[in-house]
């Protein structure tokens, strides 16, 4: 919300400090690919009250007037009906028994919960892609903050080595190689701070920030080595994959779609009723009826209209018979589906167990790697004492040293980058089993 606020106001040149936890939620809220996955929930919720409105009843209204410019003759010199007519009518329906209607709804309910089941693969997906963007923006701060320190410890020996050389102590070689080590160490800091910036824009990206935002990210990537560090056991239960959980709603509503089919071959019931209101212009008939025709005469000077209103109510019956097996055919296409369906889920099953057990391997070998990485920096330090100590005594080289600095700036910089390995194999390892609680691995930050 902060960094939301900060965005709105303009505020460029503002500082947000960002743990991994709201970085996720902000992500979560904001990204466009979840925007997009919870409108179609909605969509199909309109869909759904689509097919409930057909069991509603159905109420219309019309209204008519009609003039007769020429009216039509039963004989020559008389004619019939009135010269002005208007109508009114009312209709309603009202469906009693209609199959594929109920059957409608229940599939309705079901492409709903497929749209469920995608945002939920998108939160997953979204979930995973910023916390590996969260960990590339500590590596590269890692790596930044290796080479530093080197860069600082390198530049002590220049100005050591300047000191023994002014004095005669050192030659003029060991000096110059000293400056070349450190020369050497200045592009690669240059290469760590674009890096730097490079991954806060994906970042950004995935929580849908403004790019001239400044955001710093919390923890390190020994921090999150410590919470997230496993044991040997590694779960492969895949019922919350969301592959599969999706070809098993596919197959769901395979299945409604086959009973639609069948349901179009049930009888359905319909009630009805109309109610008509219709005004026609009287005619003078008195020269054609006689005293009888005086009488109608008037009767018609009171009304100058005929008004009536027939009403009428019933139900319909539909029975399907014969369609050409029409629908015959449909049920055999959908089941053969089903058979194409229920082939594709074994086969999609067994390689998510393989990718599951993939990332279990991916994790145990990164965790091994890092663990011995973890040792090897401890080695580099230890070697790279000894060997400054050998040197500023006079017993050991430059070369010696710049060797031993540079053992040690690279097995600290592989040691960053075995963490970071191990932490993206763990997101991908929840991730093909579906998991969606974030906090679990972050519930420290």
């Amino acid at each position: 919300m902060l960094c939301v606020g900060l965005a709105s106001l303009g505020v460029a040149e503002a500082q947000v400090q960002l743990t991994l936890n709201e970085a996720i939620e902000i992500a979560l809220n904001d990204n466009p690919t979840v925007k997009v996955a919870d409108l179609e929930i909605e969509r199909y919720d309109y869909v759904y009250k689509q097919a409930a409105s057909s069991l509603y009843p159905q109420i219309d209204a019309s209204g008519q007037y009609a003039l007769a410019i020429r009216r039509q003759e039963m004989t020559e010199g008389f004619s019939f009906g009135g010269k002005n007519t208007f109508n009114v009518s009312g209709n309603i329906s009202l469906p009693l028994f209609v199959p594929s209607v109920y059957r409608q709804m229940k599939m309705t309910r079901t492409q709903m919960a497929t749209a469920v089941e995608s945002a939920r693969a998108n939160r997953i997906d979204l979930i995973a892609a910023v916390r590996s963007a969260y960990y590339n923006v500590l590596l590269a701060e890692q790596s930044l903050t290796v080479l530093n320190e080197a860069i600082a410890t390198t530049q002590r020996v220049v100005d050591n080595t300047k000191d023994l050389y002014d004095n005669g102590l050192a030659s003029e070689y060991d000096y110059l190689t000293a400056q070349v080590q450190l020369s050497n160490l200045k592009p690669q800091v240059m290469q760590a701070e674009t890096a730097i910036d490079i991954t806060k824009l994906q970042l950004k990206m995935y929580l849908s920030l403004p790019e001239d935002l400044d955001i710093e990210v919390s923890g390190t990537l020994y921090d999150f080595r410590t919470q997230v560090f496993l044991g040997e056991d590694y779960s492969t239960d895949i019922a919350e994959n969301t592959t599969l959980k999706t070809l098993d709603l596919q197959r769901e509503l395979l299945e409604h779609q086959e009973k639609m089919i069948q349901t179009t071959r049930m009888p359905s019931l319909v009630a009805f009723g109309s109610i008509s209101y219709i005004g026609q212009e009287r005619i003078d008939l008195s020269g054609l009826m006689g005293g009888m025709g005086s009488r109608a005469s008037s009767a018609a000077n009171e009304s100058k209209f005929w008004w009536q209103y027939p009403i009428s109510v019933g139900a319909q019956i539909s029975i399907p018979i014969f369609s050409g097996l029409k629908k015959t055919n449909q049920l055999r296409e959908v089941r053969n589906q089903m058979a194409q369906l229920e082939l594709q889920r074994d086969y999609a099953e067994q390689g998510i167990r393989l990718q599951v057990q993939a990332s279990i391997n991916t994790l145990l070998t990164a965790r091994e790697t890092m663990l011995a990485n973890a040792l090897t920096v401890e080695q580099a330090e230890k070697a790279y004492d000894i060997s400054l100590t050998r040197y500023n005594a006079g017993a050991g080289t430059i070369i010696e040293l710049n060797s031993a600095q540079l053992s040690l700036t690279q097995a600290q910089l592989s040691y960053s980058q075995s963490i970071y390995d191990y932490l993206a194999a763990h997101a991908e390892y929840e991730k093909s089993l579906g998991v969606e609680d974030f906090n679990s691995a972050t519930s420290q930050q």
